[in-house]
């Protein structure tokens, strides 16, 4: 596995948080050594992962605290980040290891994910501390695999299927008939998230199964369904991945998010951040989604 070189670029300036940064590294590069010898043994994997964590949750509590005596005025979104990194990314990632019993292919996954995490929040979160960069740089694209991981649950709830990702770098290839919706989330901090999603209708029509039963779906054959129809399954996927991307507001979401194939490519080449193609045995998924700052009025 490739090891992402600790060099001047994550440097923040803070001496304290730097040489922090830099052990994180070296115990990740160490995990990686060892997810690379087969004589390897679980135990230690277990009392290497168990260090990174106890070293790395210290380190956000001495981050937090020094962000609070600057009065930092990103302090409420950046330990949202830390939080979600220990209650939901680090449990994701431990729990898919456990249950592969620590195999090969799951320790460097897990170790992949945690070295893109750390490089993508040092070199925007941590930077913007010390206003190294623009706060509106902030987004989620280094979590590619976790979002992955959390179309293919909602995928598996909604639709019975698995997703695999085809393309983290989707440019609007035509995917056949489909159906298309957009919906807008506020996240903590003042930064708005738009999602923007389209579903082939093989795929879409096994949702509609879910929602209506398989004899009411079979009617609709050979023609669309009503534009009311297709809310409940866009709803219920908007439903997970705004937990995903823990948003608390609700949004309504009616006719007007519908989307045809037009209005679709339109909204797509408004520029999309994040564009990831999916694929299962019932047909194609895109899951595209661009951040923005609000302006407080």
């Amino acid at each position: 596995m490739e090891k992402i070189a600790w060099d001047d670029k994550f440097n923040i300036g803070v001496d304290i948080i730097d040489k922090a940064h830099a052990k994180l590294f070296r115990i990740i590069h160490k995990l990686i050594d060892l997810s690379n010898d087969p004589s390897t043994t679980k135990r230690t994997c277990q009392e290497m992962l168990k260090y990174l964590e106890t070293y790395s949750m210290a380190h956000f509590a001495e981050e937090e605290t020094y962000m609070r005596s600057i009065h930092y005025s990103g302090y409420a979104q950046h330990k949202r980040s830390h939080d979600n990194f220990r209650d939901k990314t680090l449990v994701s990632l431990k729990k898919d290891l456990e249950l592969s019993n620590y195999s090969l292919s799951a320790v460097q996954h897990l170790i992949g994910a945690l070295q893109s995490w750390l490089a993508e929040h040092i070199l925007k979160a941590d930077q913007a501390i010390v206003k190294k960069v623009p706060r509106e740089s902030y987004d989620f694209s280094s979590q590619a695999v976790l979002i992955s991981k959390a179309v293919n649950r909602a995928s598996q709830d909604l639709f019975l299927t698995e997703m695999k990702l085809i393309n983290t770098d989707y440019k609007g290839e035509n995917i056949g008939n489909a159906f298309y919706c957009h919906q807008t989330y506020d996240i903590e901090g003042g930064i708005q998230l738009r999602l923007l999603l389209g579903i082939e209708e093989p795929l879409f029509r096994r949702g509609l199964e879910k929602f209506y039963g398989k004899r009411s779906v079979k009617a609709l054959a050979g023609r669309p369904p009503a534009s009311e129809a297709l809310l409940p399954v866009f709803r219920q996927f908007f439903g997970h991945m705004g937990k995903f991307f823990q948003s608390k507001a609700e949004h309504e979401l009616d006719r007007k998010n519908l989307l045809d194939t037009d209005e679709f490519r339109t909204d797509f080449m408004k520029g999309y951040p994040c564009r990831m193609l999916f694929g299962s045995k019932s047909g194609y998924f895109i899951f595209c989604y661009r951040t923005r700052r609000v302006k407080n009025n």
